[in-house]
């Protein structure tokens, strides 16, 4: 073979392998109507009908990796969040706020030192459910308050500090997809040979009993993105009728300016890179959330919380921001 001819070889099978590693990002079907509904809402936060950058409680204290549902009408308070702040003993915080206008936040509760990534559920008898990652030995806690006064003063009925069983490093960042009855079924991340952060699912039975498992489906629709670092945080919701899972993905290790968000399909298995855009231009984005709501305007909406890493962030858009969009 001639040395033209080789280097045209080695061109075209370097195209090859670049195609097939950028395919999912480069697909022309989204894995899902439910996560090409999301990517049209929630991709250009410039077209969004409501937003704020840094997002705070009235006592100055920032909301960060924030989960934002809607409260009971009858409640004080339209809207709750649950979200940690860094505080003057140099830990993590995990508190509960509540808002008429998702703009104002009145700090109610701190769940105290050593709590972090918080997430809320109701258990659909007036109750709520919250699971925040606990230190030291980070592993998930699971509390369950009987209405929403206890979640607000910290009164809870059942406790329960789950054992790691998949890493021995750490297990963190719950979310709460459902709660039936003494059931709780969650998910969560797990420090995967003490290296680097993989999905679990788990069941807590009655308050007593625990199970997790690892998800390595969901792990694999991140990296097919050429995640090298963590894959953390998620939530799950649905729209147009069908069920999403929204999770963060770090492309380089130790990088937090290299956040990405991908909306997930449970039912094929592939995930769709979020194309973010702010008004700023930033370019990194973890933690995400999202629920559908009644926006303070009386419209039905998509709510989406993201946090803006410092090092990926625009002038002016670092910390939380929260954004809806109606739909």
């Amino acid at each position: 073979m001639t040395a033209a001819r080789l280097s045209a070889f080695v061109a075209a099978a370097l195209a090859a392998v670049l195609l097939l590693i950028q395919l999912p990002a480069a697909s022309v079907h989204p894995a899902s109507a439910a996560t090409a509904r999301f990517v049209a809402l929630a991709a250009d936060v410039t077209q969004a009908d409501g937003h704020h950058y840094g997002l705070t409680d009235d006592t100055g204290a920032t909301m960060d990796a924030a989960q934002i549902v809607q409260a009971p009408d009858e409640a004080d308070g339209t809207y709750l969040a649950v979200y940690h702040t860094m505080r003057a003993d140099g830990r993590f915080h995990s508190a509960v706020a509540t808002s008429a206008d998702l703009l104002h936040w009145q700090r109610r509760h701190d769940f105290g030192a050593g709590s972090s990534q918080p997430a809320l559920a109701a258990d659909g008898h007036g109750g709520y459910v919250l699971a925040y990652e606990k230190d030291p030995r980070n592993h998930i806690a699971v509390r369950a308050y009987d209405d929403l006064d206890a979640l607000l003063t910290g009164r809870a009925a059942h406790r329960f500090d789950a054992p790691r069983t998949l890493s021995a490093c750490a297990e963190g960042t719950p979310a709460i997809t459902a709660v039936h009855g003494g059931t709780v079924e969650l998910t969560g991340h797990y420090r995967a040979d003490c290296d680097t952060d993989r999905q679990l699912t788990a069941t807590l039975r009655n308050y007593t009993t625990w199970h997790a498992a690892p998800d390595h489906r969901l792990d694999r629709a991140v990296e097919r993105y050429g995640t090298g670092g963590n894959i953390g945080d998620r939530d799950r919701l649905g729209l147009a009728g069908e069920p999403m899972v929204l999770i963060e993905g770090q492309r380089r290790r130790n990088d937090f300016g290299s956040w990405s968000a991908y909306a997930y399909d449970p039912a094929s298995g592939r995930a769709d890179r979020v194309p973010l855009r702010t008004g700023g231009g930033s370019t990194s984005f973890a933690n995400p959330s999202a629920t559908r709501i009644t926006d303070p305007g009386g419209h039905r909406a998509l709510l989406v919380s993201l946090f803006i890493p410092a090092e990926g962030a625009a002038p002016g858009e670092a910390g939380q921001l929260v954004y809806w969009r109606e739909l």
